[in-house]
């Protein structure tokens, strides 16, 4: 999800806290933001000097502080402190955690490769839920080469359960362009960000894991450990705010250990210091740490107040009517049931993932509307009408929930309606079509309990279960209740 912000000129980009700034007298300090521009003059191109004249300009129309007297950047020693400490602790406490084997210096791209995948999983997701995905997956595609030539349907299956399905299309349309390169696995941050699905933090993960090359990482564990550092209190969304972070933590990366360095900045932020509960006492870096020190000169300033909380935007509620449409079949004197299973487009939410048959409303219905809307969807998909080209065996709603996408809350009634074709009978949706075409499919309960579904797909489809197992048992005391009475 992309945050867009308006940025003000003359805010600060980093500030100290309130009551940091209070101990000052704003009329004789100079906000830092006017600090912070000196320092990019000295690292930006001339073409910026227009907007370093604007924020001095500014200093003189704003009255109110913008500032404390921290300094741009950490001083010589507070950095070799903070690599010594930092490198000594995550040697003797790292994790021990699948994606950080050795590799020999000739089994460079095979640890590129195992980076990258890790780090595109570990995106909005725990740690331990990682785990056992990185290593199915490793098993599955242990090479770039061998995740190149698998097809998107595996892939997703391979991802189901872990979300955010548009890194998984990205990592395998990256892997494909790679192999497709046949110039080896890209080894610095500035050619991994021109593969699809690479960014910034990511290529400087590879790269400095996998590659050794110098250059930092910032991800939220990152920016949490460094405002608390520096009790920067500005917006850690801000564009503006977010580059300064990344000037910080190049400082910092040590040169002789960049991927450890890195890895151990991540792994503070993971770990001790956390997002509401930080183990001060037991961090290395401590004593270089101004929101501990402002938490132990004044104690009703704690170190949770760094960074700022941004207030997320509510997620837009809209609703979903989901069929599960079941087809009983009547071939060769047989029957069966079959489920049919619809493809999304191929951009946008969930994209190219399967589904049930289902249609998004404007507002909430009642039962009446919602099957109103779903009859016209199978007809035009499928050119089905329930009572005209097929039997309708039993129709019921299974109930409700609410599921949760990163900006979408999602209201989802769900009902089954299963349908009986006479034999010999058919219907467009069973003609053949292209594989690599298919917009849907009928799958039997057995596959489709071992198909890769999203969370609220697979949510939907246990409903169906446990419905029928209700249908069951309840069947099962009919019958029991009969033989009694008859003997």
């Amino acid at each position: 999800m992309i945050l867009l912000f308006r940025v003000r000129l003359i805010n600060p980009t980093f500030e100290r806290s309130t009551v940091a700034t209070k101990r000052q007298n704003p009329k004789t300090t100079p906000s830092f933001h006017c600090k912070a521009s000196s320092f990019e003059s000295k690292t930006m191109s001339h073409s910026s000097a227009p907007r370093m004249r604007k924020c001095r300009q500014t200093k003189k129309e704003e009255e109110e502080p913008l500032g404390g007297d921290m300094e741009d950047l950490f001083s010589e020693k507070e950095t070799e402190n903070i690599r010594l400490s930092l490198l000594g602790w995550y040697d003797e406490n790292q994790r021990d955690l699948p994606w950080r084997k050795t590799r020999s210096e000739t089994e460079k791209e095979r640890r590129a490769y195992e980076v990258w995948v890790s780090e595109i999983m570990l995106q909005q997701t725990r740690v331990q839920t990682v785990m056992e995905y990185y290593k199915r997956w490793m098993h599955k595609w242990p090479t770039i080469y061998d995740l190149a030539h698998a097809s998107l349907e595996e892939v997703n299956e391979m991802w189901a359960g872990l979300g955010y399905y548009r890194r998984a299309r990205f990592l395998l349309e990256g892997a494909k362009m790679v192999v497709a390169e046949k110039e080896g696995f890209p080894n610095k941050a500035s050619s991994l960000m021109k593969v699809k699905g690479i960014g910034e933090y990511t290529a400087g993960a590879i790269a400095s894991i996998a590659f050794n090359e110098v250059v930092p990482v910032v991800d939220g564990n990152v920016i949490r450990v460094l405002a608390r550092l520096k009790t920067i209190s500005a917006n850690p969304k801000d564009r503006l705010t977010v580059k300064n972070f990344w000037k910080l933590a190049a400082q910092l990366v040590d040169p002789s250990r960049p991927g450890d360095f890195n890895q151990s900045l991540m792994e503070l932020g993971a770990t001790l210091c956390s997002v509401s509960k930080p183990s001060c006492s037991s961090c290395p870096i401590s004593s270089q740490c101004r929101a501990y020190s402002l938490f132990l000169e004044n104690g009703s300033i704690p170190v949770t107040e760094y960074p700022t909380k941004v207030v997320k935007a509510k997620p837009k509620l809209d609703f979903c009517c989901v069929c599960v449409l079941e087809i009983l079949i009547q071939e060769n004197n047989r029957s069966g049931g079959r489920f049919v299973l619809v493809k999304r487009p191929e951009e946008g939410l969930l994209a190219g993932l399967w589904e049930f048959p289902s249609v998004i409303l404007d507002k909430e219905a009642s039962v009446a509307a919602r099957r109103k809307a779903i009859n016209l969807y199978l007809k035009e998909a499928f050119h089905l009408e329930p009572k005209e080209t097929c039997t309708v065996v039993s129709r019921k709603e299974l109930g409700e929930f609410v599921h949760i996408f990163t900006h979408i809350r999602r209201k989802i009634y769900v009902e089954l309606l299963v349908v009986q074709l006479a034999e010999g009978g058919t219907i467009d949706m069973f003609k053949d079509e292209a594989k690599d075409t298919m917009t849907w499919k009928c799958v039997d309960s057995d596959v489709l309990s071992t198909m890769g579904l999203t969370s609220a797909v697979r949510k939907v489809y246990s409903m169906v279960e446990a419905h029928k197992q209700d249908l069951s048992v309840s069947s099962n005391r009919t019958a029991i209740s009969r033989k009694r009475r008859i003997t």
